[in-house]
């Protein structure tokens, strides 16, 4: 009775476009239809879906020619409609209500990465950004991923030690460049690490510049192997 009466004052809506669903964690039909949900054989470097006769632990064509330094990488789907709505509500809006729903599909996505024993890491802001935004997406998304996967989350196992400038214009080789020495192992958190199974947390890959950096500061501080885990990937850049 209680649930109802809530939902007769607030009623369930879409998490991308906000219209009422009437029913909670969804998306609408419209919505639904527009998402690029990643399913069946998948690239075993960035999660996105493999063409023909694929197998267990494939290559998309781009993890071919750039190869990525971590051992699995899983994604919900296609950054663009309303998963990128919905990355923009939680990272800009100030939605972070909206985590639990999308950790749900990445526990989804990630499935056989993740147990009590991973370590569950997100990608770190840098302190000045932390300021102007008061939260960091990606730790939101790696907590509540730990209340449904049972994997111990460290907020800060990761440090970033400069300020980057914004990758939005950058073309591959500048965002590696760009991303260069500027993350390291939060030195009081290498024990959490060492010898540790890690699954870095993100809201969105691009190039993998940055989970690059992440794999590499991890691999510093003695983790056995790292994994990557993230809501949304963007296509392919040059």
């Amino acid at each position: 009775m209680a649930r109802k009466l809530v939902h007769l004052a607030y009623p369930p809506r879409c998490l991308s476009c906000g219209v009422e669903t009437g029913t909670d964690n969804m998306l609408s039909r419209i919505c639904w239809s527009e998402t690029h949900f990643f399913a069946g054989s998948v690239c075993n470097g960035c999660g996105v879906p493999l063409q023909g006769q694929a197998e267990t632990g494939d290559l998309c064509e781009s993890c071919h020619t750039y190869p990525v330094l971590w051992s699995q990488g899983r994604s919900v789907g296609l950054y663009e409609g309303p998963l990128r709505r919905m990355v923009l509500a939680l990272k800009h809006g100030d939605r972070q209500d909206i985590a639990r729903h999308m950790a749900r599909w990445m526990g989804s996505a990630g499935e056989e990465m993740i147990t009590a024993e991973t370590v569950l890491v997100p990608v770190p802001l840098h302190w000045s950004r932390m300021l102007r935004r008061r939260y960091n997406q990606s730790v939101l998304l790696a907590q509540a991923l730990s209340r449904i996967t049972g994997g111990l989350v460290v907020p800060d196992g990761l440090q970033r030690s400069r300020a980057t400038t914004s990758q939005k214009d950058m073309r591959r080789a500048e965002r590696f460049e760009n991303q260069r020495s500027a993350i390291r192992p939060h030195p009081k958190r290498r024990a959490l690490l060492r010898d540790r199974t890690v699954v870095l947390v993100d809201d969105v890959m691009t190039t993998g510049a940055t989970l690059s950096a992440c794999t590499e500061a991890c691999f510093a501080a003695g983790a056995s192997t790292v994994s990557v885990l993230v809501f949304a990937r963007v296509a392919r850049l040059a």
